[in-house]
C-alpha cells in the first residue's frame, strides 16, 4: 500500500450575497423599477385585508367593528358564490386551452413559412390586435360581429340558412362571445413566444431525424411538439395563477355588467360583482374586500397544486 494520502477535494465556495450584487449590479438596478412598483401594489394594500372582517365604515376607519367571517357567509349564501366562482374558471379554462392550441398551432404555421416578407405581415397581423385597448375591441366585436342586425355573425349564419340571432336578448352564447375576443385578442402575443421557443430548438435535431427519413409532420411531432413542452407548462402555469380573474375589462366592455334577460346568469365573474359591490347603489366595500381575498387564497391554492404537479412530472419544468 502507498504511504500517500490524498487531500479532500474542497467545494468551489459559492459567492454571497455581497459578492453576487457586485457582479451582476446592473441587472438588480434594472429589476428596481419592477421590484417598487410590486411592493406598492401588491404588499403595501395587505394591511387593508383586515377590511374583510368588519363592518367597514369609510368615515371611521381604525373603529369599524369587527364582524368575523360574516362578510364570506353573505357571499357564500347569497347565491353568487357558486355562479361567479364557476363562471370564472369555465371561462379562464376556455382561454388557457383555446389560446395555447391556436398560438401552438399557428407558430408551427408561421415556422413553416419560407417567405420572409410573408412571415413578417402574418405574426404583424396577428400581434396587432394585442394593442387595442379593450373598449375598442369590444365594441367592434358587438357594433361589427354580433350587433342585432345583420353583422358578420348573422351574415355567416343566414348564408347558412340559418334565422339571424338577437344577440342582446339571447344570453347562452355569450360566454362563447367572450371566449372568442380573448383568444383574438391574446393569441398573436403568445404565438410569438411559441415561435421563438421554436426558432431556439437545434436543427441539427432536424437534420438527423431527416436522414433516419422522418417526414415534416414527423419531425414537428415528434422533436417540435416535445421541445415546447417547458414553454407550454410555464405559459399554462402562469394562466392557472389568473383562474380566478375573468379578465374583468373585455367582459365589463362587452356586457356592460347589466343583467338583461339573465346575461349575468352565464357572464357574471368575480371581478365584475366586486366591481358592482363597490360602485352599487349599497357600497360594500367589505363584502368586496372578502370576496378579493377569497379569490387570491383559492387562486394561490390552484398555482401552487399545479405547480406541485408539473415538479413530480418534471423539476425543470416548474415555476418554484
Amino acid at each position: 500500500m502507498s504511504g500517500k494520502t490524498t487531500a479532500p477535494r474542497l467545494k468551489p465556495r459559492k459567492p454571497g450575497f455581497y459578492m453576487e450584487i457586485r457582479r451582476n449590479w446592473g441587472y438588480y438596478v434594472m429589476i428596481v423599477p419592477a421590484a417598487l412598483l410590486l411592493f406598492a401594489f401588491a404588499y403595501v394594500p395587505l394591511p387593508g385585508l383586515i377590511i374583510a372582517f368588519q363592518n367597514f365604515n369609510v368615515q371611521d376607519v381604525f373603529r369599524s367593528p369587527w364582524v368575523g367571517f360574516r362578510n364570506f357567509e353573505f357571499y357564500f349564501r347569497s347565491g353568487h358564490a357558486w355562479s361567479t366562482t364557476t363562471n370564472t374558471i369555465w371561462l379562464n379554462f376556455n382561454y388557457l386551452v383555446w389560446t395555447n392550441a391556436i398560438s401552438i398551432a399557428f407558430a408551427i404555421m408561421l415556422n413553416e413559412l419560407r417567405g420572409r416578407f410573408a412571415k413578417r405581415f402574418y405574426q404583424n397581423v396577428m400581434f396587432l390586435p394585442f394593442f387595442f385597448s379593450v373598449v375598442i375591441v369590444a365594441h367592434l366585436v358587438i357594433r361589427v360581429v354580433f350587433p342585432d342586425g345583420m353583422g358578420i355573425a348573422n351574415q355567416i349564419i343566414s348564408f347558412f340558412g340559418g334565422e339571424a340571432v338577437n344577440w342582446s336578448r339571447t344570453p347562452e352564447p355569450w360566454p362563447w362571445i367572450i371566449i372568442f375576443t380573448h383568444v383574438w385578442r391574446t393569441v398573436g402575443y403568445q404565438t410569438i413566444i411559441y415561435l421563438a421557443s421554436i426558432s431556439g430548438i437545434d436543427e441539427q435535431l432536424y437534420e438527423a431525424a431527416a436522414i433516419d427519413g422522418a417526414s415534416r409532420p414527423r419531425q414537428i411531432r415528434h422533436i417540435m411538439l416535445p421541445m415546447l413542452i417547458p414553454t407550454i407548462c410555464i405559459l399554462s402555469l402562469l394562466s392557472i395563477g389568473n383562474m380566478l380573474r375573468g379578465d374583468f375589462g373585455l367582459i365589463w366592455n362587452l356586457t356592460g355588467g347589466v343583467d338583461r334577460n339573465n346575461l349575468l346568469l352565464y357572464t357574471d365573474v368575480i371581478d365584475t360583482y366586486v366591481f358592482r359591490a363597490i360602485t352599487g347603489r349599497a357600497t360594500n366595500f367589505s363584502i368586496a374586500a372578502a370576496v378579493g381575498l377569497y379569490q387570491s387564497v383559492v387562486g394561490f391554492i390552484l398555482v401552487a397544486g399545479s405547480n406541485w404537479l408539473v415538479r413530480r412530472y418534471e423539476k425543470d419544468y416548474a415555476l418554484f
